[in-house]
């Protein structure tokens, strides 16, 4: 999704990203959001490495070794990590998000998901958030949207002029994404039951909606069918049914997705434009209206639409939450829990990326230098997405390019008599 000049760019920072939380969780992060209690937001830092520890029973639901618990949420801490890349894609010196992954996932990650998945966390028995609207989504939206503000924007030219560099591999990753998806609410249980085919099925239904009608609203709008945007909206889709994927009706995902293929369209298509915020800060991706406002959506939508039978079914008989209490009224309750999750969230994020990136700015410069900006992945990893010129080598510069006869490449050469 990405211009041709950043590709590279773009992907190491995802490489990186997963490389670098992988080792931070099995040291300290998984703990800190999944052990004993510290403070009511975190957990005590320790090691996820003795055999002791990974052969253990984890799930309620049957046995599950503690080492794909392990494995499992340190993907879910990875791939936050990589949408708030998202956000600052085409101008974030590699240096310092270098030093950002580790910062960010142990301070801001680490904190959401104890505070919200760890039965020791202080929101856990009353906030909503089945595979992590919040600790995912909501999380990795703000805090790539106040960085970018941190970072500041992408050259002028990038700004106005940033095609995908191949839509058609583009397409290509959405359908892994939409596939995957599956197992990213289908295995938040940790059990193949009822909780996980529902959830499986509400994430396909809410996606598909939330496709249909972003598509729709670019067809009504500007008279064409984007194929971009049809992406946009299934991402709003996955990320609206995540946090409520297992927990509401069929019937109910149907709306999420409607709401989810419109809303977040308003937000990215028409107030982006119009506001003076959203023009000042350069979210690369739009990360902010497709996590952080589908995030969002979808946690206050789970809150209302969370089914009695299906929380107890996924957390237990003993569940607190006000939606389940039998009481009239109690979705009402519900709906202020989530909205005091969304903002412990949100307030979190904006602090804490803050000063990581004013304390990594006291390091390294937090942007790229003007030169690599206007050069890209060349300058600044010395290489190129695509080496389409003779046989391999780098294509030539712009103004040579014309002026060189590519050669026949040697494999097909005709052979003279």
């Amino acid at each position: 999704m990405v211009k041709r000049k950043w590709a590279v760019n773009s992907a190491f920072m995802a490489l990186y990203g997963f490389a670098t939380v992988l080792i931070c969780w099995v040291l300290w992060g998984h703990h800190m959001s999944f052990g004993s209690k510290w403070t009511p937001f975190v957990g005590k830092p320790g090691l996820a490495l003795s055999e002791k520890f990974l052969l253990g029973q984890f799930s309620k639901f049957g046995f599950v070794p503690m080492a794909d618990f392990v494995y499992y949420e340190f993907v879910f801490a990875a791939i936050t990590v990589i949408l708030v890349a998202g956000s600052l894609l085409g101008r974030m010196n590699f240096y310092a998000w270098m030093m950002f992954v580790p910062l960010w996932v142990t301070l801001s990650y680490s904190v959401g998901a104890f505070s919200v998945w760890c039965e020791d966390g202080f929101l856990h028995d009353v906030i909503i958030d089945y595979a992590g609207g919040y600790v995912i989504h909501l999380s990795s939206g703000v805090a790539g949207f106040t960085a970018a503000y941190w970072v500041g924007p992408r050259l002028s030219d990038d700004r106005r002029h940033f095609p995908p560099n191949n839509i058609i591999h583009m397409l290509g990753g959405a359908g892994f994404l939409w596939l995957g998806w599956a197992g990213f609410n289908g295995g938040s249980p940790f059990a193949a039951n009822m909780i996980a085919s529902i959830a499986i099925l509400n994430t396909h239904i809410c996606t598909a909606t939330s496709l249909l009608v972003w598509v729709s609203m670019d067809m009504i709008v500007y008279k064409k069918s984007s194929v971009i945007g049809a992406v946009q909206g299934m991402i709003t889709g996955l990320v609206c049914i995540t946090p409520g994927a297992g927990i509401v009706d069929p019937w109910a995902a149907g709306i999420m997705g409607i709401l989810s293929g419109s809303i977040p369209w308003y937000t990215m298509m028409v107030l982006h434009k119009k506001s003076v915020i959203f023009q000042s800060v350069d979210d690369t991706l739009g990360v902010f209206h497709t996590h952080a406002v589908a995030g969002l959506l979808g946690g206050l939508l789970s809150g209302v639409f969370a089914q009695t039978d299906l929380l107890e079914m996924m957390y237990g008989s003993s569940v607190r939450f006000a939606v389940s209490n039998g009481k009239p009224g109690g979705w009402f309750k519900q709906l202020g829990y989530q909205l005091e999750g969304a903002v412990f969230i949100t307030v979190w994020n904006v602090v804490i990326t803050s000063l990581i990136c004013l304390l990594i700015s006291r390091v390294v410069n937090l942007r790229m230098s003007e030169e690599d900006l206007e050069i890209g992945d060349d300058a600044v990893h010395g290489e190129e997405v695509y080496a389409l010129w003779g046989d391999g080598e780098r294509a030539p510069s712009s103004h040579r390019r014309w002026q060189m006869r590519p050669r026949i490449p040697s494999i097909i050469r005709l052979r003279r008599n």
